[in-house]
């Protein structure tokens, strides 16, 4: 679980954004929304987990690391309304890959 979520993860582009349940969505693991808070925590090094937010493009890292991640989503040109990501803008759509590859 936690290789598929690091490659999900790993799929978001420069400048878009993907929730927590996406993700997990994404790598076959729907409503495990949880494990990728884990995942970030445990392994988060080498992954883009600034691109990775709480439902309603809401940053939930406090402190500090909330506000590291906004600079980071900023510096790749991603705006904000108040204190959420325009998801409208910005929102990550993954696409299945292909299960016969």
């Amino acid at each position: 679980m936690e290789t598929a979520i690091r490659a999900a993860i790993l799929r978001i582009p420069r400048g878009k954004v993907a929730t927590y349940g996406q993700v997990a969505e994404a790598a076959g693991y729907p409503r495990y929304h949880r494990q990728v808070a884990q995942v970030l925590r445990k392994s988060g090094h080498g992954l883009p987990w600034h691109r990775v937010l709480g439902a309603g493009g809401q940053i939930k890292c406090t402190r500090d690391g909330g506000f590291e991640q906004r600079m980071r989503l900023e510096m790749e040109g991603v705006r904000f309304r108040g204190s959420r990501v325009n998801l409208t803008e910005h929102q990550y759509l993954f696409r299945r890959l292909s299960q016969h590859s």
